[in-house]
C-alpha cells in the first residue's frame, strides 16, 4: 500500500515506514508525567533556589570588594612608594620592641613579687635567732679553720630596726624636737646605711684579700655584730654616765667586735691580709658606737637646723603689771582738762 505523495515534490513514506513508527510510539517510555506519584521532597523548592541564588550573589559581591581592596592597595603602594614600605617597617619595628619591652617587664615583676625567692633568707626559728645572738659576743678561739657564719637576714634586720628605735628614744630623751618625721628617716637612714655601706665595703676588701666570705655571710655576721651596740645605747641613754658608757664600749662592744674578727681571720690568709682587712673592721665598727652616742644628736640637730631652719620658739606675749596711780594725783589731772576746755 502506497500513499499519495505529498505536496510540492515532497518525499512518500511507505506503509512499512509509518508501522515502524507506530511500534515504536508503543513500545517507547511514556512521556506523560504522574504527578500524584511525586514526592513533594524529591525536587528543590522554589524558596530553596531563591536562598541559593542570593547567597551566590553575596558571595560574588564579597569578591567585588576584596578585589577593589587588592587594588586600593596596590594602588596606594604604588603612590606612596619609599614612605608606604618605610610606614610598615616602623610599625613593624614598634611592634616587637613593644613586645620585647612587655616581656621583660613582666620577667622583672615576677622576679620581685615572687616571696619564695626571699623564703630561704628569711626562714629561721627564734630560738635560732637567740643562740646567734649570744654567740655574737663569745668570740671564738680557734682560727685554724673557716669559722660558720649563718647565712639568714631575720636576725639582724631585726638588729637594725632594734636600733633605729633606741636612737629615736635617746633623741626624745636628749630633748630634740621631732618635726615632720625627719629624725625618724635619719635614724633609718643612718642605721642602714652603715650596714649594708660597711658590709659592702669590707667584702670588697675581704675580695681583695682573698677572704673566703661570701655578701650574704658578711652582712649576717655584721649585722650580729650590732646586738653590742644596742646593748651599749639603750644602757647609756637611760643612765647618763660617761664613764660607764666607755667601760661598756670597752667590754660589750669589743667583745662583739673580737666576735666577727675572729671569723674573718678565721677565713682569710697572709698577715698582711689579716691586718689590713680586720684593723679595718675594728676602727669601723668602735668608732661607730662613738660617732652614735656623742655626735649623733649634734649631726641631726645641725640637719634639722639647714633643712627647716633654727627651732625659734614663736613670739609670745608677756603679760605687765599697770602701775597703780593715786586718786587724788588723778582728779586734779581731770579737772586741770576740763578747766582747760572750758576756758577754750
Amino acid at each position: 500500500m502506497t500513499t499519495p505523495a505529498a505536496p510540492g515534490g515532497g518525499r512518500t513514506m511507505t506503509a512499512a515506514e509509518w508501522g515502524g513508527f507506530e511500534d515504536n510510539l508503543q513500545g517507547g517510555t511514556s512521556a506523560v508525567i504522574d504527578m500524584e506519584n511525586m514526592d513533594d521532597t524529591s525536587g528543590s523548592s522554589f524558596e530553596d533556589m531563591g536562598e541559593i541564588h542570593q547567597r551566590l550573589k553575596e558571595e560574588v559581591d564579597d569578591e567585588e570588594v576584596d578585589t577593589e581592596a587588592a587594588g586600593g592597595e596596590e594602588e596606594d603602594g604604588e603612590f606612596l612608594g619609599m614612605k608606604g614600605i618605610k610606614g610598615q617597617l616602623g610599625r613593624q619595628v614598634a611592634g616587637e620592641m613593644w613586645q620585647a619591652g612587655k616581656r621583660q617587664a613582666s620577667k622583672a615583676f615576677n622576679l620581685y613579687a615572687n616571696i619564695d625567692i626571699l623564703r630561704p633568707y628569711f626562714d629561721v626559728e627564734p630560738i635560732q635567732v637567740r643562740n646567734r645572738l649570744l654567740e655574737s659576743m663569745i668570740p671564738v678561739r680557734v682560727i685554724n679553720f673557716p669559722q660558720k657564719v649563718a647565712g639568714e637576714l631575720y636576725g639582724p634586720l631585726m638588729l637594725v630596726f632594734t636600733l633605729v628605735a633606741i636612737l629615736l628614744h635617746g633623741m626624745k630623751t636628749s630633748g630634740t624636737v621631732i618635726r615632720e618625721g625627719t629624725l625618724m628617716g635619719t635614724a633609718i637612714g643612718t642605721c642602714f646605711g652603715y650596714w649594708v655601706g660597711v658590709s659592702s665595703f669590707i667584702y670588697f676588701l675581704a675580695y681583695l684579700c682573698n677572704a673566703q666570705i661570701t655578701m650574704l655571710q658578711m652582712l649576717s655576721l655584721l649585722g650580729y655584730g650590732l646586738f653590742g651596740h644596742c646593748i651599749v645605747l639603750f644602757i647609756t641613754y637611760n643612765i647618763h654616765f660617761h664613764s660607764l658608757f666607755y667601760l661598756f664600749w670597752l667590754v660589750i662592744g669589743g667583745l662583739s667586735t673580737l666576735r666577727m674578727i675572729a671569723v674573718l681571720l678565721s677565713r682569710t690568709v697572709g698577715h698582711t691580709q689579716r691586718l689590713i682587712l680586720c684593723g679595718t673592721l675594728t676602727a669601723l665598727h668602735m668608732l661607730f658606737l662613738l660617732y652614735l652616742h656623742f655626735a649623733y644628736h649634734k649631726v641631726v640637730e645641725g640637719i634639722l637646723d639647714t633643712l627647716e631652719g633654727p627651732n625659734v620658739p614663736p613670739f609670745q606675749r608677756v603679760a605687765r603689771d599697770i602701775p597703780v596711780v593715786s586718786s587724788p594725783i588723778l582728779n586734779a589731772t581731770m579737772r586741770a582738762l576740763v578747766m582747760t576746755a572750758q576756758t577754750h
